[in-house]
């Protein structure tokens, strides 16, 4: 987890002394990391009673066709380029914009699938 408070330098490399510390809901939650494999959802609480959907696993993307405007439930077969981080290939880890290569061709992820609780995706090649 990281902490998501003010720094404690000024852009002009000066130091900042804070007025109190820091607090335990200044922290941020820990990542996703949402991998290819059987489905599996983690619910987490935040401010307010709100529930957050975090995705885990899946194996499953909705992929829309730019040509024909039509969407599909597609299956993914692998993570093939990732411009986050080149090593989240190697692991099948998909974040937004990650290529994947599924049943009908090419596609890029267009939504946040840790944050959303879903796949969502555009054919670019088929």
């Amino acid at each position: 987890m990281r902490w998501q408070g003010k720094s404690t330098r000024k852009f002009t490399s000066g130091r900042i002394i804070r007025a109190r510390g820091k607090r335990r809901y200044e922290l941020g939650g820990e990542e996703a990391s949402t991998h290819l494999g059987d489905r599996n959802l983690k619910t987490q609480r935040s401010i307010g009673g709100k529930m957050k959907v975090r995705l885990l696993r899946d194996s499953t993307a909705i992929v829309m066709d730019p040509k024909t405007k039509t969407s599909r439930k597609v299956t993914i077969e692998t993570v093939s380029g990732n411009p986050a981080n080149i090593h989240y290939v190697r692991r099948n880890i998909m974040t937004k914009g990650a290529i994947i290569k599924t049943e009908i061709g090419q596609a890029r992820i267009t939504n946040r699938p840790g944050q959303e609780g879903s796949i969502n995706a555009i054919l670019i090649v088929a």
